[in-house]
């Protein structure tokens, strides 16, 4: 079938009603038999150390408050089932009320996924120690280097640049280089 192809979408809730939604809809895609149409349903949220009254206490912070992302075949059925779930307010990304909304892109998803540590970054298994790399994010965007260490567990790199005609070790995200 062409154009039944999954992506991922964007949902609006009720703010806080977040986790109330992901529950709700997957008992919703049980119950109306849409594990073909509707997948993964996520509230992405990342760690975050809060310090209250000297103590250190490690919370899971909404990345994205009020949303929700829903991995799914766009039809009408599966838009009906999510735009009807207690909670959703609507699709991003589309204009109208019968318009289909726009899927995120895979760079979008992959970044997101990656941050919650559900997935691992898709571009590391292309780097090699002594690859040239050329940095494409943060303060030193667009300096070249040669990879020395890498750093699987922690996702980074260390790679070499020639900074004030000295070779200078920076460490880098596997995210902010690309391979030259």
């Amino acid at each position: 079938m062409t154009g039944m192809e999954k992506n991922w979408y964007v949902v609006h809730t009720y703010s806080g009603y977040e986790n109330k939604v992901k529950t709700n809809l997957e008992k919703r895609v049980h119950s109306m038999e849409m594990q073909d149409k509707i997948f993964r349903v996520l509230v992405p949220v990342e760690e975050e150390v809060e310090h209250k009254e000297g103590k250190k206490k490690t919370v899971m912070r909404k990345v994205f408050p009020g949303y929700v992302l829903v991995e799914m075949i766009m039809t009408d059925d599966s838009w009906y089932v999510v735009r009807n779930t207690p909670g959703v307010t609507g699709f991003v990304g589309s204009s109208g009320s019968g318009s289909k909304p726009t899927p995120l892109m895979p760079d979008e998803v992959e970044s997101i996924l990656v941050q919650m540590g559900i997935e691992e970054s898709r571009k590391k298994v292309d780097f090699q120690i002594d690859d040239q790399v050329k940095v494409i994010d943060g303060l030193f965007t667009d300096m070249t280097g040669t990879i020395e260490e890498i750093d699987w567990n922690r996702s980074k790199l260390k790679v070499l640049v020639n900074m004030f005609g000295r070779e200078t070790p920076l460490e880098l995200d596997f995210s902010q280089v690309e391979k030259i």
